[in-house]
């Protein structure tokens, strides 16, 4: 029987263009071995210039929303993946730690 996917969840300030780039990268690369997500720790909306950025690569992210790390509060992760400082700092711990 094969392990379940490691979940991967990638964490910035407002989930708008980098944690929503790196989650899209990820799924398309490793999609079969990674469940993949994102999230803000202050959403705000998905910025159009990252869904073009990703469009050029032959990535669709276009269905993509801003979400908040509250809405993965329940959730257990393998990798909480912070890409900016601001999230860290206020992101110390995320909580469903294993």
């Amino acid at each position: 029987m094969r392990n379940p996917k490691e979940k991967v969840i990638f964490i910035c300030t407002q989930n708008s263009a980098r944690s929503q780039m790196a989650e899209g990268l990820l799924r398309n690369m490793y999609g079969d071995f990674f469940d993949v997500y994102s999230a803000g720790t202050s959403p705000s909306r998905v910025n159009p210039f990252a869904v073009k950025a990703m469009a050029d690569i032959n990535i669709d992210m276009s269905a993509h929303r801003s979400k908040s790390i509250e809405e993965f509060k329940n959730e257990v992760f393998d990798y909480a993946i912070t890409v900016c400082d601001k999230a860290h700092e206020s992101c110390l711990f995320f909580p469903g730690d294993r």
